[in-house]
């Protein structure tokens, strides 16, 4: 596995992460209604690649494929973690999460925070964060539920 920036290009390949991630793990957890709602198939390919770019993603190769991908803003929030549903619990999102927090030291970043999903609540509870709130967004005018997740970082470690 290797890990690495975002680069232009990769825009499609990380839809298909988040869309797989959603459609066939975290619709464990969620209806199929709310599951259409987050991730549907005919989202906007220009308001997603606009998305993307924006955030700066760090991706996860694995034979050539992007497989995962995670961000970290200059303020600790952690906008998208999304590993293919094709590669669940292979290590990547542990990879990702590992180079979230090396990326946090070098900004010097005290917290970071994220709204989870309650599939991937337990993971980030694995690696420290705790819930702030419990959280009911609406999504194209349904309900998906979410927790606000903080996690304090030590200074210097």
């Amino acid at each position: 596995m290797e890990i690495r920036r975002f680069r232009l290009g990769d825009e499609a390949a990380l839809f298909r992460v988040y869309f797989t991630a959603i459609h066939e793990v975290a619709s464990r957890n969620y209806s199929p209604e709310q599951v259409e709602a987050w991730a549907p198939a005919d989202l906007d390919m220009d308001l997603w690649a606009n998305k993307v770019q924006e955030i700066r993603p760090f991706v996860v190769e694995l034979g050539g494929e992007i497989v995962g991908y995670a961000d970290v803003q200059p303020d600790g929030y952690v906008d998208h973690f999304f590993v293919s549903g094709a590669h669940p619990r292979q290590g990547i999102g542990t990879l990702l999460m590992a180079r979230i927090h090396e990326e946090a030291k070098l900004l010097g970043l005290n917290e970071l925070t994220s709204d989870v999903s309650k599939t991937a609540e337990p993971f980030f509870a694995l690696h420290g964060f705790k819930v702030v709130e419990r959280r009911l967004p609406v999504l194209r005018g349904v309900t998906v539920q979410n927790s606000l997740m903080r996690k304090e970082l030590q200074r210097g470690g």
